[in-house]
């Protein structure tokens, strides 16, 4: 008895759609059109070679039979173009656009692990397809999908080993991300930190696994990152997990830490009563919207003169780390608003949470591992820049800021 999660259409492939359709006959066009653009330039190359005869020596001769191409519009059709020598030289004209072998759009295999992530299995995968593209979805099956997940395995790889260019990073985010696995009681650890280089760009520069993010686990990935060839980064922003700070200062010493707010926020209204929550909450934002590092002081001894005597718990979680909570104050301000917190790390993997929350646990450990590193890239590629990156280059020079506005002199720093 087969079992599916997947609810077909009724009479799908009676379905048109005459919006998809024109889109789809446009689409052939301009591939066919750029496909002739690149044969015309490979062409070219050839164009001074004659036979004895004095006729081109290279010439093209018909076309390949036409194959589909799946597009997240449904199949194209592609004819590539086929040429020849005369004078028994081997030529053969290759694609870019369309290479040999390939079936599918990137936006597609993009979307193979979207919807493993969601709940299809591999095994569904085919019918999920069919169900998304139609019923020419061919080949799109659970050895597919096993044979993108060893590639994927072969690129993680890759990446985490691999060197550093000359751009230094800057600002980092890092994290630890617990999610389900299949069969093991213990869930995966991964360690994940985010960079933001010189230009502004936000890249991933570490997915590892750890154990509950020990000071040893992390101190394995920073040592790694160095000796790749990641510089000291000028700020470092996480929650309150010791383990990363304590292996930050052994690696990195020079690196300035910032705790992220939004964790801090949380943390201190759980030793608050329910009914105290909402107004502490706007207390604390009033410590970190300040405009000023004098007014935010001012609000955070007032929160603590109101709460102590009776949540002196509450207090004294956000007191440990009074210091590292006010660092971004001597930052650009246009920096504040990314630098407060670990959020390009929460809302990166906030998909896989839910995913492994609704099935209990899906993915082996390295499934797990390599289906993070995936979606990272996948995210990578909608990442904006860093609000006022033009900035970065000051603050990697050493140009000191006050209250997020540049101090360039000692008397304006005390102004």
């Amino acid at each position: 008895m087969e079992t599916t999660n997947i609810v077909d259409f009724a009479r799908r492939d009676g379905i048109t759609d005459a919006l998809t359709d024109l889109l789809r006959t446009g689409a052939q066009q301009l591939i066919a059109t750029a496909v002739e653009a690149e044969l015309a330039s490979y062409l070219v190359q050839f164009s001074d070679l004659r036979t004895d005869a004095g006729h081109t020596a290279v010439v093209r001769n018909g076309h390949h039979p036409a194959r589909p191409f799946q597009t997240s519009i449904g199949p194209v059709s592609v004819r590539i173009p086929k040429v020849r020598s005369k004078d028994g030289t081997p030529v053969t004209f290759r694609s870019a656009l369309v290479p040999p072998y390939v079936r599918r759009t990137k936006t597609l295999e993009a979307a193979l692990p979207w919807l493993y992530l969601k709940g299809i299995s591999s095994g569904e995968m085919g019918a999920a397809l069919k169900v998304l593209l139609g019923p020419d979805a061919a080949g799109l099956s659970a050895n597919t999908v096993s044979r993108l997940k060893r590639d994927w395995a072969t690129e993680y790889d890759g990446w985490k080993d691999a060197a550093f260019d000359d751009e230094p990073i800057v600002y980092i985010w890092a994290d630890g991300i617990h999610s389900g696995l299949r069969g093991e009681d213990e869930k995966l650890c991964a360690l994940v930190i985010v960079g933001v280089t010189a230009r502004g760009k936000k890249r991933f520069l570490a997915i590892e696994d750890g154990v509950r993010e020990s000071t040893q686990s992390w101190r394995e990935v920073l040592l790694s990152l160095k000796s790749r060839g990641m510089n000291a980064p000028k700020l470092a922003i996480g929650d309150g997990a010791m383990g990363f700070w304590a292996a930050l200062d052994e690696v990195y010493p020079t690196t300035r830490q910032q705790r992220c707010w939004q964790h801090k926020t949380m943390n201190v209204l759980n030793c608050l009563p329910k009914l105290s929550q909402p107004k502490a909450k706007a207390a604390i934002h009033n410590i970190w919207q300040a405009e000023t590092k004098d007014d935010a002081e001012k609000a955070f001894d007032l929160f603590v003169k109101i709460y102590e005597p009776k949540y002196p718990k509450a207090t004294l979680c956000l007191q440990k780390d009074r210091e590292e909570l006010m660092a971004f104050f001597d930052f650009p301000a246009q920096h504040w608003q990314s630098i407060r917190t670990s959020n390009p790390i929460e809302s990166a993997f906030s998909t896989i949470r839910h995913r492994t929350k609704r099935s209990k646990g899906c993915l082996s450990r390295d499934g797990m591992l390599h289906m993070m590193f995936k979606l990272g890239q996948c995210a990578e590629q909608n990442w904006r820049k860093l609000r006022g990156f033009d900035y970065l280059a000051k603050v990697i020079t050493g140009v000191r800021f006050k209250d997020g506005i540049e101090a360039t002199t000692p008397d304006q720093i005390a102004a």
